[in-house]
């Protein structure tokens, strides 16, 4: 023994800490996002006293016909809506960002939301439909087909080419070439059908029905425990490409496969609410904040910085203008952009 020398510190002491201040940082979040859903339940231009807010989620009978109404009706499904398509789309972000190792990528980067956007553009402009399907589903289908159509196409062209750079490459050239699409149908479209195409494009959450809502619901519980699935995999992907192969990881495989996840996780959201920004960029960086590289507890924790940036951009859009609903993509904005800037400072910084 050397008497004198600083104790050296216990490596699975410090390891099973770490853990456990990740898993109350998740423990955390996912509280914040359950006040935050009661928050957006609560607020609205009937000014309900929450404990009426509350009976009336928990017990129907207790509150009148009225307000029961009100808040199961029309608040409870874009409450629901902005927890599932926040969680969404960040996880999404999560996965992107790791995949292409860009601190920058979003759902939005390589040109998916836009995609999503020309298609509902098309739709609405021409006055097009699909057989056998409910006129109210029409423009989410295309929507979400021509955001998974640019997706297959850019995983097509990466594997063409190959390599993360220019993935990220074809992604912003899909962006231009879409928007640049969606500017032309705006220049050709009738005053209502623009009319129609501006509002779709600036994202609502009060769009959606319960059965969209369904849908959205369980495609996210399908890609979730698929994601799970790959943490391990890609934790060690932070770690680089050439380290991950020496762990016996088919790098490939892991890409294509959280591409797949990230573009039906991307198109479902997008078809439903509209383009709604900065939350697949934000939220993944706020998750990694709280859980750091470790994705066993990221991917998790994405989702609940995804859900509570929506949803509390959502009471936002009811709050900031007395009387009226903002567009909820104008929140995102409007809210996405300072602290993004935030982020950025803070990550400097460190």
């Amino acid at each position: 023994m050397t008497a004198g020398l600083p104790a050296t510190p216990d490596p699975a002491a410090a390891y099973a800490q770490t853990l456990r201040r990740r898993a109350v940082w998740l423990a955390l979040a996912i509280l914040c996002v359950g006040l935050a859903f009661l928050l957006d339940v609560a607020t609205g231009p009937a000014m309900l006293p929450p404990g009426h807010v509350l009976r009336a989620l928990l017990d129907p009978a207790g509150v009148t016909p009225a307000e029961a109404a009100i808040v199961r009706a029309v608040r409870l499904p874009p409450a629901v809506t902005a927890l599932l398509v926040g969680a969404a789309l960040s996880l999404a972000g999560t996965e992107m960002q790791t995949v292409l190792d860009n601190p920058l990528a979003s759902p939005f980067t390589l040109g998916l939301a836009s995609a999503a956007a020309f298609g509902a553009a098309l739709c609405i402009v021409a006055g097009m439909g699909l057989p056998y399907l409910p006129q109210a589903w029409v423009v989410p289908a295309y929507a979400f087909a021509f955001a998974l159509a640019a997706a297959l196409l850019l995983q097509g062209l990466s594997r063409f080419r190959g390599g993360r750079d220019s993935v990220v490459l074809f992604g912003i050239a899909l962006f231009f070439s879409f928007n640049a699409l969606v500017a032309l149908l705006q220049f050709a479209a009738t005053e209502q059908a623009l009319q129609q195409l501006v509002f779709w494009t600036m994202g609502s959450l009060g769009r959606t029905d319960w059965a969209q809502i369904g849908a959205l619901a369980a495609i996210l519980s399908i890609i979730v425990p698929l994601s799970q699935r790959s943490a391990a995999d890609l934790t060690a992907l932070r770690f680089g490409h050439e380290r991950a192969r020496t762990f016996g990881i088919d790098v490939s495989r892991l890409h294509l496969a959280a591409m797949v996840r990230i573009s039906v996780l991307t198109a479902a959201a997008v078809a439903f609410v509209g383009t709604i920004g900065f939350v697949g960029l934000v939220g993944p960086h706020l998750a990694r904040l709280l859980a750091g590289e470790d994705h066993r507890f990221l991917l998790p924790t994405s989702l609940c910085t995804g859900a509570l940036l929506l949803s509390l951009a959502s009471t936002a859009s009811k709050l900031l203008v007395p009387g009226t609903m903002l567009p909820i993509g104008i929140v995102t904005a409007l809210i996405g952009v300072p602290f993004f800037m935030i982020l950025i400072a803070r990550r400097v910084a460190s």
